[in-house]
């Protein structure tokens, strides 16, 4: 063993390095009301000291911290993009002409299934729950607050959409790394997840159909629609041209260009829409894509929804998940979570304890390192070799990896996800979580569907769904 080498720490010290994270998360968040970053800075502190006292250099978790931040780079260069993409899209109209034409059109029974729909097939399309709750999701905030509904209920439906495509779409970066880390092949990793998905989207669909049916019982604010519709027509041009934006970007999404390309053509667009249909100036525009858009109507409603965007509006976020990647980081490199991995492994004796201990940890891991993307990495990595040896085919991991961190990570506040979805909604996690139900719906139905041996699938099997008590022989 070299000098920069350490033994695997133990499975007691290991989990006393997660425990004393998720500690100072749940009393900072829930007791003493702290800020986020100051709560995961306590957390690297907790870490780097336990990793210390088992032999672990301060120089090697900097290293990692480094090296998580570095992991990091591709979706905080998001952030910045969808800033600049709230931005001008506010400014060219593209939002506000959603907002609009919507509220003309929709009624407030059929709005919340209407928008849960909208943003599915707009992730499915895009690949990306972020960009369409920066888009899509923002429009439907805006709908939903003229509409009188509550803002925690249809920004639940927007999480639960913005999930969805995020997970099935082909062109998801999380759908792609789940079937890497995993060893499966892209398609029959689509194929797995169908399976807990397809139930889970109805079963959302009905349940969102049947609040918003209840909700026509209550009173509605209809006075603020003719408002926010009176507003946005005298202060933006609504052209349907202006709606070309979002267009731009959907076409570029399915003919399968990078997501920062895609973002930046997309942005570029609607600079150029809002300077020769909203008579906006090149400065202006330009300045619009760094502080958002600004203009005030003059009525607190409508500004309210219109006034944010921009690269400054994500320096909260993007500072936190700089915090957030560095603590995921430090966890890696000291082992503690791949340690924790091993240990519960030893543990397993069913399929059904099997996906429920990969989903747990799989999100253990995701609220630990604050990153989607690094409970995905982990989890498949650690777990591949299990799966091969238990017979069970790499389409079964990619998919619980999935329903364990993607679902699971915009219902963390924490976590970069959930802090930019949070940010970009103006709800706190804690408020629309209990609204979105396809996030938590799906591991639940994987979990029960395991137990009772359905969508298990095991290796050297034609049929897709195995529902005997029993596994079949594994093929060597």
């Amino acid at each position: 063993m070299s000098g920069n080498e350490t033994k695997s720490p133990s499975f007691g010290v290991s989990l006393l390095a997660v425990a004393a994270i998720i500690a100072i998360l749940m009393v900072g968040i829930l007791l003493l009301h702290v800020d986020l970053h100051i709560l995961l800075i306590l957390g690297i502190i907790s870490t780097t000291l336990i990793g210390m006292s088992q032999g672990i250099s301060f120089t090697r978790f900097a290293d990692g911290m480094a090296a998580g931040v570095t992991k990091g780079l591709p979706a905080m260069f998001i952030f910045i993009l969808i800033g600049v993409l709230i931005g001008a899209w506010i400014s060219a109209g593209t939002v506000p002409a959603l907002m609009y034409y919507g509220l003309k059109l929709v009624s407030p029974a059929v709005f919340l299934p209407m928008a849960f729909l909208l943003c599915s097939l707009t992730s499915l399309c895009t690949g990306t729950s972020w960009g369409t709750a920066g888009t899509m999701g923002i429009a439907m905030m805006g709908m939903g607050m003229g509409l009188g509904m509550p803002g925690a209920w249809v920004a639940g439906a927007v999480v639960s959409g913005a999930v969805f495509g995020d997970k099935m779409s082909p062109i998801s970066d999380t759908t792609v790394l789940a079937a890497v880390s995993a060893g499966a092949d892209l398609y029959d990793h689509i194929k797995a997840m169908l399976y807990t998905t397809v139930p889970a989207f109805i079963i959302t669909l009905i349940l969102y159909a049947v609040m918003g049916i209840h909700y026509t019982s209550g009173e509605l604010v209809l006075g603020d629609v003719d408002m926010i519709t009176s507003t946005i027509e005298k202060t933006f041009n609504l052209n349907p041209i202006v709606m070309l934006p979002f267009f731009v970007l959907l076409a570029l999404s399915l003919l399968k260009v990078p997501a920062t390309a895609a973002m930046m053509i997309g942005a570029l667009t609607g600079t150029l829409v809002g300077i020769f249909f909203q008579d906006m100036s090149v400065g202006q525009a330009l300045t619009a894509m760094n502080y958002g858009y600004t203009e005030k109507s003059g009525v607190e409603l409508v500004d309210k929804i219109l006034i944010r965007g921009g690269i400054q509006s994500m320096m909260w976020t993007y500072s936190l998940s700089f915090i957030a990647l560095s603590l995921g980081g430090a966890l890696e490199e000291s082992g503690f979570l791949k340690t924790l991995i091993h240990g519960l492994m030893a543990r397993v004796s069913n399929v059904g304890t099997l996906v429920l201990t990969v989903i747990a940890t799989c999100t253990l891991s995701t609220a630990a390192m604050a990153e989607v993307y690094l409970g995905i990495i982990l989890n498949g990595t650690a777990y591949k070799k299990f799966f091969e040896e238990k017979g069970l085919k790499p389409a079964m991991l990619s998919r619980l990896t999935e329903e364990g961190s993607t679902c699971m990570g915009s219902m963390i506040p924490w976590t970069t996800m959930g802090a930019f979805i949070s940010g970009t909604l103006h709800t706190p996690t804690w408020d629309y979580a209990p609204f979105a139900f396809l996030n938590y719906l799906t591991p639940l139905i994987s979990i029960i569907f395991a137990y009772m041996g359905i969508a298990v699938f095991w290796r050297g099997m034609d049929n897709k769904i195995f529902s005997g008590k029993k596994p079949p022989v594994a093929t060597k």
